[in-house]
């Protein structure tokens, strides 16, 4: 029961197609169903606590919310988690994606290709990131401390986590909806003292960001309102990345029924940029 519960839902995952007639649509269904009760029975599993029913009356993040805990959430954090899958659950041909795209245009079975995309979202720089964006804030512990650490973290030449993104080149458009959802949830419950103090790491860190870096626009992103919101829901660090892919798993099963659809393998042509007109002696005596 020590295993992360990512490589928990990383082994599962296979297991759903074990006795079943392969069916495209059935398979994603199954995987969209069943990630909420594998995460929920394991976390349960492994603090000693058993799992619950499945309750068929609940909607799908109220219902994940029920499998951690054991108890029926309230409106509000059924909301602000349903906020958050609905904002996560597809976003282009990300690493995990791709890599279910990649793996179903074989014509292998879905849920093989979203085991693939579970291995490659378990990976620290696609769904392992909320985590860190959160540890942050919690090393800085007060807004007057705010200034002094994220100058030095930057003097050392070292990223912020929760600012600046790959393909935004803006303002993260799913952070303002986080934004938005985190502030609401917290205006009813959580810690707000923790609130305010995410708000002013935030604030902060966009000033020296844009005083140290005026040549590149590093906005807040995602991870930085996710963490935030998740924790405020009780979850911790360990569940970020299995609650990512319980939503992501939604997107994941989109793409592979569209790339069956297609019908095409997905087969990039590869470039050599090596030496050339190189000699090798013959060793043979």
């Amino acid at each position: 029961m020590g295993t992360p519960p990512m490589d928990a839902l990383r082994m599962a995952v296979p297991i759903l197609s074990l006795g079943r007639a392969e069916n495209p649509l059935n398979d994603a269904i199954a995987a969209i169903a069943a990630f909420p009760t594998i995460v929920g029975a394991y976390w349960r599993l492994r603090n000693g606590e058993s799992p619950v029913p499945v309750r068929s009356d609940l909607s799908h993040a109220a219902h994940y919310l029920h499998q951690l805990s054991g108890a029926e959430p309230s409106t509000e954090r059924s909301r602000a988690l349903e906020t958050y899958m609905n904002t996560v659950c597809d976003h282009g041909l990300n690493a995990s994606t791709f890599a279910a795209r990649v793996i179903v245009s074989t014509q292998s079975d879905v849920i093989s290709a979203i085991t693939g995309a579970v291995g490659a979202l378990k990976g620290p720089l696609h769904g392992g990131a909320p985590g860190p964006a959160l540890q942050m804030v919690f090393e800085i512990g007060s807004p007057e401390q705010a200034e002094s650490v994220i100058r030095a973290k930057l003097d050392r030449g070292e990223r912020l986590m929760g600012f600046g993104h790959r393909i935004y080149r803006v303002r993260d458009p799913r952070a303002d909806v986080l934004a938005h959802a985190a502030a609401q949830f917290y205006s009813t419950g959580g810690d707000r003292h923790l609130y305010d103090l995410a708000r002013s790491v935030e604030a902060t860190a966009l000033r020296l960001l844009r005083e140290r870096k005026p040549d590149r626009q590093l906005d807040t992103n995602v991870e930085f309102y996710t963490a935030l919101l998740l924790h405020g829901l009780g979850l911790p660090p360990e569940l970020f990345t299995p609650t990512f892919a319980v939503a992501r798993v939604d997107g994941w099963s989109a793409h592979c029924l569209e790339q069956l659809k297609e019908g095409r393998l997905i087969r990039p042509q590869s470039s050599y940029t090596g030496p050339t007109d190189l000699h090798y002696e013959s060793r043979v005596q």
